[in-house]
């Protein structure tokens, strides 16, 4: 088969495989910081729980994200070759220090876990969780501005022998790192929130009574609400940015081929044989206001990109299902907030917990198809404006016998973590655990 089609579909899947972890691993540990911290002010063992149980789940996820990282890292090279000898001068520095990053995040959360009860100054305990919030973050953010410089490459001039003249804190702040770190980062907390909020969700369909769900319940909802807004404006500053620096991305996405002032924003729909809009909602000049903050702005439409140079047409599926579930994740919460405020209604309702129990899903498919969107939308380019993919790949007759080993791989992993998981909760149900904790409280509350 085609070395550079493998080599394309092998990185996709072990990309699509590892954001899964490397989302949680940014986001899960600022609710248990949060948590332990609630429950300590409050002297709350449900709080305190929370961030036990959360922590002893999170280690199993770090396991798995630690092989399907290191797998990506021996993808570059393998798959990618010349990408490597081109770029690899640039990027190393980046790539260093998020591993650096993660290693720091991996001793203070070794630290965290053994140190439980051990301070008479519970504080003492809570600030180990910090250093691992801190890394989580900075793991992120580091290799995000890879990303970043792939899409618009900076810190260098170009000789015979390639990339020379490096610096690689200018590559690194390059135009697209602050929206896409915003971007990341944002959507990694509202994503967690949401998969802890569906978790507290279920439990309380089964059981209606737990005040520890309920709690973990409002805390995650809470934080749903505000970190979908962020992320809401986060994708308001991206596409702003995609206008100015990238303008084949955001037309390709929103099916703009003709440059013209007050675009229309389109939603949904398809394209007939002619490549035209078909039974989708148009709002007018939403386009231009996303693109430049004016109604009546100028876009810029695909006419101007030479053919060869435009991203696939379908990663306008890819933007609606990512701005859906966004706005999804804005009136969730939204909701459950309201019905918690006015006590008019129920927000245990089981309506209201069927919608929350959708909420984690849907925000980890958001982030997948947000991240389809990111790379496609970067298409032919690998490295924008000076190398296009088939020039990167290798061109090895192996990568088939690679691509079944690492999918056998991520399959074995997936099954382990599941069934690891699955024992680590099921197996030690967190009423009894409080009851063995914490003694005093009484049955009912938990």
């Amino acid at each position: 088969m085609d070395p550079v089609l493998m080599s394309r579909l092998l990185t996709t899947m072990t990309l699509l495989f590892h954001i899964i972890f490397a989302t949680l691993g940014v986001g899960v540990p600022l609710f248990i910081s949060i948590a332990e911290f609630i429950g300590i002010r409050k002297k709350d063992p449900h709080y305190l729980m929370m961030a036990r149980r959360w922590a002893r789940g999170f280690v199993i996820t770090v396991a798995i994200g630690v092989v399907t990282g290191t797998a990506i890292g021996l993808q570059l090279s393998l798959l990618w070759p010349n990408f490597m000898q081109v770029a690899g001068n640039v990027i190393s520095l980046p790539l260093f220090m998020e591993v650096f990053a993660f290693f720091f995040e991996a001793i203070f959360l070794g630290i965290y876990l053994y140190t439980w009860d051990r301070f008479k100054n519970q504080m003492i305990h809570w600030a180990f969780s910090l250093p691992v919030v801190i890394g989580g973050g900075m793991s992120a953010v580091f290799i995000t501005t890879v990303n970043a410089f792939m899409n618009t490459p900076e810190g260098f001039t170009t000789g015979q022998d390639g990339f020379v003249t490096i610096n690689p804190i200018q590559a690194m702040l390059n135009p697209a790192t602050p929206t896409k770190v915003f971007h990341v980062l944002a959507s990694s907390y509202v994503t967690v929130a949401a998969i802890l909020a569906t978790i507290a969700a279920f439990s309380l369909l089964k059981k209606k009574s737990s005040e520890y769900h309920k709690k973990a319940l409002k805390l995650t909802m809470m934080a749903t609400f505000i970190f979908a807004i962020l992320t809401a404006i986060a994708g308001d500053m991206s596409a702003k940015f995609l206008a100015k620096e990238q303008p084949e991305k955001l037309a390709a996405a929103e099916w703009h081929f003709q440059t013209e002032e007050g675009a229309d924003l389109i939603l949904f729909g398809w394209l007939n044989e002619q490549d035209m809009p078909v039974g989708a909602i148009r709002l007018p000049g939403l386009l231009s206001f996303l693109a430049h903050g004016d109604f009546s702005s100028e876009v810029t439409g695909l006419e101007e990109i030479p053919e060869d140079e435009r991203p696939p047409l379908w990663i306008h599926y890819m933007f609606d299902l990512m701005v859906s579930i966004g706005m999804a994740l804005v009136l969730i919460p939204l909701l459950y907030l309201i019905l918690m405020k006015t006590k008019k209604w129920n927000e245990h309702h089981k309506w209201m917990l069927r919608l929350i129990v959708l909420g984690g899903p849907l925000a980890m498919l958001s982030i997948e198809f947000g991240w389809i969107y990111a790379e496609e939308g970067r298409q032919p380019w690998i490295l924008r404006g000076f190398m296009r993919v088939e020039e990167a790949a290798t061109t090895s007759p192996y990568v088939d016998l690679m691509f079944i080993f690492f999918f056998l791989l991520y399959a074995t992993l997936a099954t382990v973590g599941i069934i690891v998981l699955r024992k680590l909760f099921r197996n030690n149900p967190v009423e009894v655990e409080l009851e063995k904790k914490y003694p005093s409280i009484e049955k009912g509350d938990s």
